[in-house]
């Protein structure tokens, strides 16, 4: 198992040194589940501060105790309403940078937009523009966990903690599901085979690949370069340069590359938001004579009808972490299973509060992971 074991990790666990704050950015209560958590752990109380929306919409923050001199470190989960959630976050960061503050840490479990980083068409690079909003504002290190792609973390000109939530995941699988050992692990598109293979390595299983569904918009790699015009300019061309035209992608039939008949089949990936693609996937392994069927994501977005859509599908269980609250969907769906990853935060506060180094929590982490 890679990263860090959490029950080694709870064994590591001290009282952090004095002048670290841990405030919470979120107006919505359901929101501070997660920093209650995290205080517990460090054996803090929550700072006090008050975040709340006007009248108007405007958001508005209160720090209601020095901050002078000290490590701030700001939890920050994603609501529903995802744009006041930054809004808060900005906000108190360069309140408690006007306070001055010694150093604002922004603990950011799932960090938004992160779909979006890449070129599409005349679009633009939303989680570029979000990591240079949060520098201006004072933020001087980021936490966070599984980002959607790594190369994120050199948006910033600040130090990135982008820690891993696998180890979680695995030792569910390992206590959890009893005949794991019956199990193959499944990407649902090649997209996501890398993460599938880290997974299957760890367990010492086998791996399945799910080829030729619909394509989205994640896959589709289409930006500006790949985009020529539909009508041949003459005053635009030199009548003696032809430039190749870009061939048409065509997707397969859908198949599956590896035997999951009369098998666990565990489908993994970071994010699970439109689940779409997870009940297509779950339908194809049902039909290729898998008996269960588990997804497992770092992050469960499952918005819109997610919840319903799980219900009534092939999928006998759904496992995320609560990385982003999720407590409204487990009531509408009791396929919903959550597994905890505050040890881990709270781990790399204490560390970076107490000057440590972080390297303990990325152990056995290759380039792939």
């Amino acid at each position: 198992m890679f990263c860090v074991a959490p029950a080694e990790l709870e064994t590591k666990m001290n009282i952090t040194k004095g002048g670290l704050v841990l405030f919470s950015a979120n107006s919505n209560s359901s929101c501070m589940e997660l920093s209650k958590k995290i205080a517990e752990r460090l054996g803090v109380e929550m700072g006090k501060v008050q975040v709340y929306q006007e009248p108007n919409r405007e958001t508005r923050v209160q720090i209601q105790e020095s901050v002078r001199g000290k490590d701030v470190f700001i939890i920050q989960t994603v609501s529903k309403d995802v744009n006041t959630t930054i809004m808060e976050l900005l906000i108190m960061v360069y309140a408690c940078k006007t306070s001055c503050a010694k150093s604002i840490i922004g603990v950011i479990p799932y960090f938004p937009y992160s779909k979006q980083c890449k070129m599409r068409k005349r679009g633009s690079i939303v989680s570029k523009l979000l990591a240079s909003m949060m520098c201006k504002a004072g933020l001087t290190h980021l936490i966070t966990m599984d980002l959607h792609q790594k190369e994120i973390q050199g948006f910033f000109n600040i130090p990135v903690d982008n820690l891993r939530a696998s180890p979680f995941l695995l030792q569910y699988i390992q206590e959890e599901i009893p005949d794991y050992r019956n199990a193959v692990i499944v990407a649902k598109s090649p997209a996501s085979a890398k993460r599938a293979q880290s997974f299957a390595e760890r367990l010492r299983l086998g791996i399945a690949v799910i080829h030729g569904e619909a394509q989205d918009a994640e896959s589709d790699l289409v930006d500006g370069r790949h985009s020529p015009p539909m009508v041949r300019s003459v005053a635009a061309i030199h009548p003696s340069l032809e430039i190749p035209m870009l061939i048409p992608k065509e997707k397969p039939p859908i198949t599956v590359v590896g035997d999951v008949g009369g098998r666990i089949a565990i489908i993994v990936d970071d994010i699970i938001d439109d689940v779409d693609s997870f009940l297509a996937a779950a339908e194809t392994l049902k039909e290729r004579g898998a008996y269960k069927i588990f997804v497992m994501a770092t992050h469960g977005l499952l918005s819109s009808d997610a919840p319903r859509l799980i219900e009534e599908s092939a999928i006998d269980e759904v496992v995320v972490t609560n990385t982003v609250p999720h407590e409204i969907q487990k009531l509408q769906c009791p396929k919903i299973k959550t597994v905890d990853i505050s040890m881990i935060l709270s781990e790399a506060i204490r560390r970076i509060h107490n000057g440590e180094s972080m390297s303990y929590l990325f152990r056995n982490i290759g380039l792939d992971d």
